[in-house]
């Protein structure tokens, strides 16, 4: 069952072009280094400086593994440092986590039975 980790944020608007810079620095890293990929999503409507992290991931047990390796990489954090503290509104962070749903038993009968 994947995980999806969705991360909101307000960037700075004197820091924007500094702020998307790190952003895709930050995803690069994480694609290139670890097993999980992450996009950046940016606003069509709403709040023209609120973006976003999704992050997926395997399952919670992956995800927490992940989190551990990157926090633990002296790398990962000379990234995120100057983000979070330099770029991005204090107090502005919202993270969701979301799980796909699995399929149900019944529909998974019906689907063998229309193959037979």
């Amino acid at each position: 069952m994947s995980v999806y980790v969705y991360q909101t944020f307000i960037i700075k608007q004197d820091k924007f072009q500094e702020g998307i810079e790190n952003l895709r620095e930050i995803k690069k890293f994480r694609n290139e280094n670890y097993d999980q990929k992450v996009e950046i999503l940016t606003p069509i409507s709403g709040e023209d400086h609120t973006f976003a992290l999704l992050s997926i991931y395997e399952g919670l047990a992956e995800m927490e593994l992940q989190n551990k390796k990157m926090f633990d990489d002296e790398e990962y954090i000379e990234l995120i440092g100057p983000f979070f503290l330099e770029n991005i509104e204090q107090g502005s962070m919202y993270t969701q986590i979301y799980r796909t749903l699995s399929d149900r038993k019944m529909d998974k009968k019906k689907d063998k039975e229309k193959e037979k």
